[in-house]
């Protein structure tokens, strides 16, 4: 295991159980929220990650290994078992569809138990909220143009802003990791470079499959915040977008 800078070492599981939760997340949360109200959305919370409330004052979510469902003063919580046992526990179906993205896992076996490590989850809830309060830094700031509000994407399974002019539209996040790199990473994804004119040859746009820029998160450097390291992170790759 690597020691992060979020302050504890980054758990062994940590890959089986990121992919287990997206699935969790992409299949089964967002669809109730998107039935209810047409958003899918997902947020950073205590511990994990969830719906804002929406509907009825209705909030899901996670934390460790728990699956917690409020309705008004009434809160309701399960052990995180089964894709099957998770539908049948927020009074839903599972939906392989309406959040699904070119990048989430598949659906899989719904019987299967998802195999979520405690440690590993409450890991993810901290780097979910490092990557938060990093973007809101960047989106709240005089120079950033135009950004979304921070929403938590549950096919990509990544915190993320959109900002810039048309130009230099970019996404900015915070991935947990994927099949391409496989530890939580720092992300500018490049909306269209060729009208930034951006160099594709530059060392500086260092990823290797999408026109942009990573930082891995055993980057960080070692004591520093890892908020503020974030928000430099993006902030610097913003301003050299900005200058094509």
């Amino acid at each position: 295991m690597s020691r992060s800078p979020l302050g504890d070492d980054a758990p062994a599981g940590l890959a089986v159980t990121r992919v287990a939760l997206h699935r969790l997340a992409a299949y089964v949360i967002a669809p109730v929220r998107h039935q209810a109200t047409g958003r899918f959305g997902l947020r950073a919370t205590p511990g994990g990650f969830g719906t804002p409330t929406f509907g009825d004052d209705r909030q899901i979510r996670v934390e460790g290994t728990q699956l917690i469902d409020r309705r008004g003063d009434t809160t309701t919580s399960a052990p995180i078992t089964t894709l099957r046992a998770a539908a049948d526990f927020l009074g839903t179906e599972i939906d392989a569809v309406t959040t699904a993205e070119s990048d989430s896992p598949p659906v899989g076996d719904v019987d299967a138990d998802l195999g979520i490590d405690e440690s590993a989850s409450r890991f993810l809830g901290a780097f979910y909220a490092m990557g938060v309060a990093g973007l809101e830094l960047v989106r709240s700031d005089d120079v950033t143009v135009d950004p979304s509000i921070v929403q938590l994407w549950p096919g990509h399974f990544d915190a993320a802003i959109e900002a810039g002019d048309e130009p230099h539209r970019a996404s900015y996040g915070a991935s947990p990791g994927d099949d391409g790199i496989d530890e939580p990473y720092l992300y500018v994804s490049v909306w269209w470079p060729d009208r930034a004119g951006l160099d594709r040859a530059d060392p500086f746009w260092n990823s290797t499959t999408f026109t942009g820029r990573v930082f891995r998160l055993s980057e960080f450097p070692a004591g520093a915040d890892p908020v503020d390291t974030a928000a430099t992170f993006w902030r610097a790759t913003r301003d050299r977008l900005d200058r094509g």
